[in-house]
């Protein structure tokens, strides 16, 4: 008989020790759960990579100081002499390349042949590009990169040319010199070439919009606009 009740009571005394380790298991699978839902759902919140984030509307940028397009001569993809004449009266949107870039220059080139579509039927807006190396940027080999893009020969213009000219055209009119990167990556050490800029029909700076945002060819057109309105 006391074998017997010895026997129940070890039996209970287990049963009560089973029950309180499944409560326990159950609390922390279910706290497990819990967490691992959260985190799923935060996840699926955000975006996977840093290319998913959405650009932000892209700010004009002011020059460092007030600038003009100063007189140049510098030969166009096709062979043919352009000066500063070319453009009186004309708004210009500017970029800033080297044909062997693989980089920033591509993408930049991209906003700008958007910008080209943007504004087809607008005669009074030139696109000009201007090349940082103007050893390896010969015409022949502009004439190429620019059918990459499509450009329309009566409106956009690839320029290069004399290196002295260009470095003046750039530098006065445009960029300064990168004084924090002296062995940069582009001909000329310009500072901030994935810019590009617009010019008013007098021929003055207006500023810059970032050629690396994918908002900015919506931006340079509505620039170009109120800069048309404002010649009225």
């Amino acid at each position: 008989m006391a074998k017997s009740t010895g026997a129940k009571k070890k039996q209970r005394n287990d049963e009560r020790i089973f029950a309180i380790v499944a409560v326990i298991l159950c609390l922390i699978l279910g706290a497990a759960f819990c967490a691992l839902l959260v985190a799923l759902n935060y996840q699926g919140k955000q975006p996977s990579t840093a290319e998913n984030l959405p650009d932000t509307a892209p700010a004009l940028i002011q020059p460092d100081h007030p600038r003009e397009l100063v007189d140049f001569s510098l030969t166009n993809s096709d062979g043919g002499i352009m000066t500063r004449r070319d453009f009186d009266g004309k708004i210009l949107v500017v970029d800033f390349l080297f044909t062997s870039c693989s980089l920033t220059c591509p993408a930049v080139n991209g906003q700008m042949a958007q910008i080209q579509r943007l504004t087809t039927n607008d005669p009074e807006v030139k696109l000009v590009s201007l090349t940082v190396d103007p050893r390896d940027d010969t015409p022949p080999v502009l004439q190429k990169y620019r059918a990459g893009f499509g450009a329309d020969t009566n409106r956009w213009f690839f320029l290069t040319g004399d290196k002295s000219v260009l470095y003046s055209l750039i530098g006065q009119s445009f960029l300064a010199k990168d004084t924090n990167d002296p062995v940069g990556y582009m001909p000329g050490d310009f500072a901030h070439t994935e810019r590009i800029a617009i010019v008013d029909a007098h021929g003055q700076l207006r500023g810059f919009f970032d050629g690396l945002n994918q908002e900015t060819a919506g931006a340079v057109v509505s620039e170009v606009n109120k800069l048309r309105h404002q010649n009225l």
